[in-house]
């Protein structure tokens, strides 16, 4: 294989996952506080919208820095974001769904 079709190899410090982990570790514990609290009163809903963000953002905290994501080949780059979005036009069909039944 020749110098120039050689992959480029990215090596992460253990200061980075240190710094992940401690924010994987901050958003569960905001995940806890976030239950314990009422937030529907303010807003119908706004528990499970608070409990969503806090997941999805510790989900690509986790697929970019772990998984290696951030640093791989934009051919995977392209993949994970078609699959996000195949995931999307599943819930929304789902929630489409779901929503137009009658409920008697």
């Amino acid at each position: 294989m020749s110098e120039q079709h050689s992959e480029q190899h990215h090596i992460a410090s253990p200061t980075l996952y240190l710094t992940i982990f401690a924010a994987l570790m901050i958003c569960t514990f905001l995940t806890v506080v976030a239950a314990k609290i009422d937030l529907n009163q303010y807003f119908s809903g706004l528990n499970i919208i608070v409990a969503l963000t806090i997941a999805v953002f510790k989900a690509s905290l986790v697929v970019l820095f772990f998984m290696h994501a951030k640093y791989s080949p934009k051919r995977t780059q392209l993949v994970i974001i078609a699959s996000v979005f195949w995931l999307a036009i599943m819930l929304f069909m789902t929630m489409s769904d779901y929503v137009s039944r009658s409920w008697t």
